[in-house]
């Protein structure tokens, strides 16, 4: 029960500190874009970048090496946001692996309880060479506590996990919506020429 203990609170602490982390990474105001976005056919790329430098999340962050890359090929401006993009979803995905590993590992620890129950309950027979239910009683109660908390454990951390990972989908793609919406106010003043 001692290591299953230890999951737990690792599950927990996992799922606070990254649902803690992609909320306040993932945020991206509802006029932050359209500021730059006049920022930049104002021609005031400062503004633009120190907007995005306020920001203190992903999107700022992204939309900040973006405009620092404006002058130079559109592909090579889609590209900057590309890969930062990846590094941003990389970050907020941080710890979320090892909840992975515990929605696996849990379960079997737990069955590993089970079996130490059931071998306390050969033991107990053995010993005392009286097969009743006082002998089962205590090899049972083992294997069914570590069973369930193993199986529960394994739920929440796999149930946070996937939580967790929809959510930095959702971000994922209001990022790439924010970020057509910056590409196309840059091929705007190309096509009108």
């Amino acid at each position: 029960m001692f290591p299953l203990g230890i999951l737990f609170l690792a599950t927990l602490f996992l799922i606070i500190e990254r649902w803690l982390g992609i909320g306040s990474n993932g945020k991206i105001e509802s006029q932050f874009v359209g500021n730059v976005k006049d920022f930049i056919q104002q021609g005031n790329l400062k503004s633009a970048e120190s907007l995005c430098r306020n920001q203190q999340n992903a999107a700022g962050r992204i939309f900040e090496r973006a405009i620092g890359r404006i002058g130079y090929p559109m592909k090579d401006i889609e590209t900057s946001i590309e890969n930062a993009s990846q590094i941003e979803i990389q970050r907020m995905e941080g710890n979320l692996p090892y909840l992975g590993v515990i929605a696996g590992i849990a379960p079997m620890l737990g069955f590993v309880g089970t079996i130490s129950g059931i071998i306390k309950i050969f033991y107990d027979i053995s010993i005392s060479n009286d097969f009743n239910i006082s002998t089962i009683a205590g090899g049972m109660y083992e294997k069914m506590i570590t069973s369930g908390s193993g199986l529960i454990i394994g739920l929440i951390a796999y149930a946070g996990y996937h939580i967790l990972n929809m959510k930095i989908d959702r971000f994922a793609l209001r990022l790439q919506m924010a970020a057509s919406d910056f590409l196309d106010v840059l091929q705007k003043p190309v096509s009108s020429k």
